[in-house]
């Protein structure tokens, strides 16, 4: 399907649903990377889904893109730019009603699937908005306070299904980080599944079927 020119730019495999509106999958790809990262997990994801990876907004040089800047100071050491990042949020969730209009996709079951930073702007979205979303895998990142919208503890998280993972020996996003959201989603009241691998800052394969069996029995 050729992609139609949206507010953020993307890839996208259509459905393999002749009728009615298919459930779909959004993908947010990690810091410095871009839409056809995560794509490439697209051929083995099941066929009903719609399957759009995303371009995140702010281009890196020499290549490359970010959802917000990571700084790196002398004496503050790195820190994230959180006004960026509700910026970023705030595009994906105006970029999501577009894409679910004009692709004639199921905007009641939509998930997002985040990686690194990714995941960090999928949990804004998700927790900010929670009517909006019905899945979210959420892959080596972590939940960033920061950038959620007032009063998202006030919402009903309920219906909200989530699944997150990451690599014990992860040295970009400690575990330390990534282990603080059980809890936290336990408060929500949310359904969810966390799990660690025997990996880096990355996705192994038993990761990847992990939560393609997850997303097989949500959808």
């Amino acid at each position: 399907m050729t992609t139609a020119p949206l507010s953020l730019e993307h890839v996208i495999r259509p459905s393999s649903l002749t009728k009615g509106k298919p459930p779909v999958l959004f993908m947010l790809h990690g810091y410095g990377s871009n839409e056809e990262d995560l794509f490439s997990f697209a051929p083995e994801l099941p066929m009903e889904l719609c399957i759009i990876s995303v371009r995140a907004p702010y281009p890196m040089e020499p290549f490359g893109n970010a959802w917000y800047a990571i700084n790196f100071d002398a004496q503050q050491g790195k820190w994230s730019d959180d006004e960026q990042a509700v910026l970023s949020r705030e595009k994906i969730v105006k970029f999501i009603a577009e894409a679910c209009k004009v692709y004639g996709l199921d905007d009641e079951r939509i998930t997002l699937l985040g990686f690194s930073q990714g995941t960090i702007l999928s949990y804004a979205v998700a927790l900010s908005y929670p009517e909006k979303i019905k899945n979210l895998i959420a892959l080596s990142g972590y939940i960033n306070e920061n950038i959620l919208v007032d009063g998202y503890a006030g919402k009903n998280h309920q219906n909200l299904n989530l699944y997150a993972s990451h690599g014990q020996v992860d040295q970009v996003i400690p575990p330390e980080w990534a282990q603080k959201a059980s809890p936290f989603l336990n408060t929500l009241g949310i359904d969810h599944v966390y799990e660690e691998f025997p990996v880096g800052h990355g996705v192994a394969p038993q990761n990847f079927h992990s939560f393609k069996k997850w997303l097989t029995d949500k959808i």
